[in-house]
């Protein structure tokens, strides 16, 4: 069962935050996760949430991702990512 991998990002360095996605994308596609979305426009419905920018990627499973995110190669660039951004992330799994 997939899932989904939801970021909700602030970026204070855009040249250093570049250099983490050149990194992660590899990484990434490594475990065969894929971006459904980077950044695009966003509009809020209902609620009080306030998202800065949405990065939404799918998984092959919780599993696959829980062990990309705390592998030791996410992990290493994650300090590069909370150099240069702020981010609040969910995990959700898929039907």
């Amino acid at each position: 069962m997939s899932a989904y991998a939801i970021f909700d990002v602030e970026i204070y360095d855009l040249e250093r935050y570049q250099d983490f996605i050149s990194k992660v994308k590899p990484a990434l596609e490594a475990v065969g996760a894929k971006y459904l979305s980077r950044g695009g426009i966003h509009k809020v419905y209902e609620g009080d949430w306030n998202p800065r920018r949405i990065v939404l990627l799918e998984f092959p499973s919780v599993d696959a991702f829980e062990e990309f995110y705390f592998g030791e190669i996410y992990q290493n660039l994650k300090s590069i990512r909370d150099e240069c951004s702020s981010a609040r992330l969910v995990s959700v799994e898929g039907l």
